[in-house]
């Protein structure tokens, strides 16, 4: 009983609310209201960004969204960095106990009705407006399961202001809100937030994609959502689950296959969804907490640190997406919570603890690392939560990490969403201090840069910041197999190939070039890519292609045809087979072994070479100017049938314009 007594009342994710410590405002007259909708002006401490119209939003970019490296690109090639922020509600306010339809037990006392807030005090054009006016070009708008099978017609009086949306039920609200926003020029991230509408992030029962559900059921919501979002390109990506975290019982994990494995979870909901919708990114957040929050048991807040030795692949290159969430009352092993050990306070330092340069150090290992290019989990990050109490803050140590927080976003040029967006006055006083404008139940305005609020000058400097813009070059890409993953969508249309035997099969645009001895995993690279033939994929499974000498005297040898390379394999227990796919031009045949005898055979430089994507295995490694041509084996005593040679083979040095060799596949 002790796990639960002592996480029964804790914040295990990020995501601020009731549990936070309460912010005390000063004087309610110094809260000067606008009329909503007019324009925000700046006070003597902040620069306002340039506001852009809807139209002008809607020209500036064009969809659909893919990635080239660490960056995000819109359907040109050029730079669209996420400058985006949490629209709440749809995932639900009511905080688990006490009478639902009272506005008491909602968070901070701001009842959605499950709808995006705010839509029963301002039409929706004026919180539109008000979203151009802090610099925003794309929305991240969280959902509960529960939405999708909610046939209940929403109160009138929740969208008293929009009186369009009357007689509409909670997921009808959500597509009149996507189809307002995404008309307006913004970008939206559909965010599967929770299961039931109960808000987020506790133990709570939305702890995992699976708490209250099936992981079956899970997907099956968000291809039912691909499918109703997919003619409209400007619904760009798939955030596929907020804040994953230990329940009672159990920590969720990363990679271990079983039914608490996210890396599993992410890779089964992402594949399907691109098949679904093949342009929408795929966005998964890191793991927020593992253990028991309590000084005597392991416990942590991993976030992206498994990814530098298991990333996901994707059956579409260019479509995923890190991200993970930072708030300052949390902390790398905090749990956010106040108080004593019994209510899990661990009394670790929190983040806003930290000084300078622990705080850069511990974001860069949580997170910012997988912007580093050239390795198998480079990727776009974008941090999708973060914040920080505004008018009434009185803790210099929450304003000092905004401050510094803001900074390393602005130097390291990252991706971001502010938690939330939208939230009520109530005498003039904000509800809920995080939110960027507040709206009385008039509809009059508490902007972030009316006056008062002493984030303005971080948030301004924030969406303001010089970055990367224009076209972004394309750059290659490694990709780590692990287990049975089938990742070419050639293959995934066809029977078995290779039925009873787990298979580890490239996407489409990349080729095998590396293996882990005695181990699940593999890599592939798009690295100076051969065009494929119009041909037949051939499976071998006997040595019948060994022609021209024995390569690898005494051991068992798969290899490909002569004008194919290796984009797959299939084991049982050890590799069984191979799928080799043809080549459109020659390859040529001079051989070069890499051997597996204890020892680390990777490539000096190139091939991924800064990150280790199977720690503790030897590997071989073709290089990127090579093919994967074959593979050899033989039984030893102590290990049975292993791995034991490469047959690496060169690419042609020629390059050439049409598409053939070195021509780079198209990742859009």
């Amino acid at each position: 009983m002790l796990a639960v007594a002592v996480v029964s009342a804790l914040t295990l994710g990020g995501t601020p609310g009731a549990y936070a410590v309460p912010l005390t405002a000063s004087t309610p007259a110094a809260y000067a209201t606008t009329t909503a909708g007019s324009p925000l002006t700046a006070d003597s401490t902040t620069k306002a960004v340039p506001t852009l119209t809807g139209p002008e939003l809607a020209a500036s970019w064009t969809a659909p969204l893919s990635t080239r490296g660490r960056y995000i690109v819109d359907a040109n090639g050029n730079r669209f960095k996420l400058k985006s922020g949490n629209w709440s509600g749809a995932q639900g306010t009511w905080e688990g106990s006490g009478d639902v339809n009272d506005v008491a037990n909602h968070q901070a006392k701001q009842k959605s009705n499950n709808i995006p807030l705010g839509l029963d005090r301002v039409p929706i054009q004026r919180i539109l407006d008000d979203f151009h006016a802090l610099g925003l070009n794309s929305i991240r708008l969280p959902y509960a399961d529960a939405m999708i099978r909610d046939t209940t017609v929403v109160p009138d009086s929740a969208v008293a202001a929009n009186p369009k949306l009357k007689g509409k039920t909670p997921l009808q609200v959500y597509d009149a809100v996507v189809d307002a926003l995404t008309a307006d020029g913004f970008a939206v991230i559909l965010n599967n937030h929770t299961t039931t509408y109960r808000f987020c992030c506790s133990l709570d029962g939305n702890e995992r994609w699976n708490s209250g559900q099936s992981t079956e059921e899970w997907i099956d919501d968000w291809l039912f959502l691909a499918k109703r979002y997919k003619a409209n390109k400007r619904v760009v990506g798939a955030d596929l689950r907020n804040e994953v975290r230990r329940d009672t019982w159990h920590d969720p994990n990363w990679g271990w296959d079983d039914g608490h494995d996210l890396y599993k979870a992410y890779q089964q909901a992402g594949n399907k969804i691109l098949e679904v919708d093949p342009d929408l990114l795929i966005i998964m957040e890191g793991i927020n907490w593992q253990g028991i929050p309590q000084g005597l048991f392991p416990h942590g807040r991993p976030m992206l640190t498994p990814v530098r030795n298991l990333s996901n692949t994707l059956i579409k290159s260019g479509k995923l997406v890190y991200s993970a969430h930072f708030y300052g009352y949390t902390g790398p092993n905090h749990t956010g919570a106040t108080g004593s050990w019994w209510d899990g306070n661990t009394n670790d330092p929190r983040y806003r603890e930290l000084s300078p340069e622990e705080l850069i150090k511990v974001v860069h290992d949580q997170a910012l690392f997988v912007t580093e290019a050239g390795q198998h989990f480079t990727a776009p990050v974008w941090i999708s939560e973060f914040g920080a109490g505004g008018r009434g803050q009185t803790n210099d140590q929450e304003k000092d990490w905004f401050r510094r927080f803001t900074d390393i976003l602005v130097k390291n040029d990252i991706d971001f969403a502010q938690w939330p967006l939208v939230g009520w006055t109530t005498d003039g006083v904000p509800n809920d201090s995080w939110a960027l404008n507040h709206y009385d139940s008039k509809g009059n305005r508490l902007g972030l840069a009316d006056g008062g609020d002493w984030r303005a000058a971080d948030w301004f400097k924030l969406v303001n910041a010089p970055g990367k813009t224009g076209k972004v070059a394309e750059t290659d890409h490694w990709y780590v197999l692990d287990r049975d993953q089938n990742l070419s969508a050639t293959m995934r249309r066809q029977p078995d190939w290779s039925p009873g035997n787990r298979k580890g099969n490239c996407p489409d645009t990349a080729r095998l070039i590396a293996f882990a001895r005695s181990s699940n995993r593999s890599l592939c690279t798009d690295a100076n890519q051969p065009a494929k033939g119009d041909g037949t994929w051939v499976t071998v499974d006997d040595e019948s292609h060994v022609k021209d000498g024995d390569w690898a005297w005494g051991r068992f040898k798969l290899q490909c045809p002569d004008n194919h390379f290796a984009v797959g394999y299939s084991a049982n227990g050890p590799v069984n087979r191979l799928l080799c796919a043809p080549s459109s031009k020659p390859l040529p045949t001079q051989n070069r072994l890499v051997w597996f005898d204890k020892g680390d055979n990777r490539p000096a430089d190139g091939g991924s070479s800064g990150s280790d994507w199977a720690p503790g295995y030897y590997k071989g490694q073709c290089r990127d100017d090579e093919y994967l041509a074959g593979v050899a084996m033989r039984w030893y005593l102590h290990t049975g049938t292993v791995l034991d040679v490469l047959l690496c083979r060169p690419l042609p040095k020629e390059q050439e314009d049409d598409g053939g060799f070195f021509g780079r596949p198209d990742h859009k």
